[in-house]
């Protein structure tokens, strides 16, 4: 099993007992946003966890309000994973670009923190834990191996673009069926057809754009 030599404010992984761990006041667990196979982060959580004998507060950073629902639903699922009479676990959110801005209200003196080495933070994709290390006077544990699932995910920009053109496209087609159902169909029948119509369009819509977001 991999386990991490730490030392106080540097960072190292190599093969090494969990003996080797120190006890910690606390355990703060910088979750990434991005889908990563959850059972296996979980796991590796508890085994730091259990060497430390510490408490674990579990931190999620969305990028903004609308992504803080899906970062929430993955904290839970990991606290759960973590369920143990001897492990204390808490969770909280915080919506923002800046992982250092985030830990700030959590960490003190005598916490540890812990970070996976596919994390990276700034445009530079600089890895997190080298940010952390060089500016929080902080051990820093960094965890590796959990598999990132959605790598090369589009990027926004694109989801954004293919959502718009996609109910735009919905729109402009479903504007033509309605022209061609006032010119063929009369009275009620006509009715009926227009307000189903608008029934299939607007489901249409909301189906598509549930696709990207």
């Amino acid at each position: 099993m991999k386990n991490l030599d730490v030392r106080p404010t540097a960072f190292a992984t190599s093969h090494a007992s969990t003996l080797d761990l120190q006890p910690a006041s606390r355990l703060i667990v910088l979750v990434p946003e991005f889908e990563v196979d959850t059972a296996i982060m979980a796991r590796k959580i508890y085994e730091v966890a259990k060497a430390l004998e510490s408490r674990v507060q579990l931190i999620g950073l969305s990028r903004d309000a609308a992504h803080e629902p899906s970062v929430r639903r993955q904290l839970v699922t990991i606290s759960a994973m973590l369920e143990d009479p001897a492990i204390f676990v808490e969770s909280k959110v915080e919506v923002g670009n800046s992982w250092l801005s985030a830990i700030q209200p959590y960490w003190h003196l005598g916490d540890v923190i812990v970070c996976f080495a596919e994390q990276s933070s700034g445009y530079s994709g600089r890895p997190l834990h080298q940010i952390l290390q060089s500016t929080l006077n902080a051990t820093v544990y960094v965890l590796s191996g959990v598999q990132i699932r959605n790598e090369h995910s589009r990027p926004d920009w694109v989801s954004n673009t293919l959502a718009w053109a996609g109910s735009i496209g919905l729109i402009f087609g479903f504007f033509l069926l309605q022209m061609r159902l006032l010119q063929s169909a009369q009275g009620g029948i006509q009715t009926v057809f227009l307000y189903g119509s608008l029934v299939v369009e607007a489901g249409s819509i909301w189906i598509w754009n549930n696709l990207f977001s």
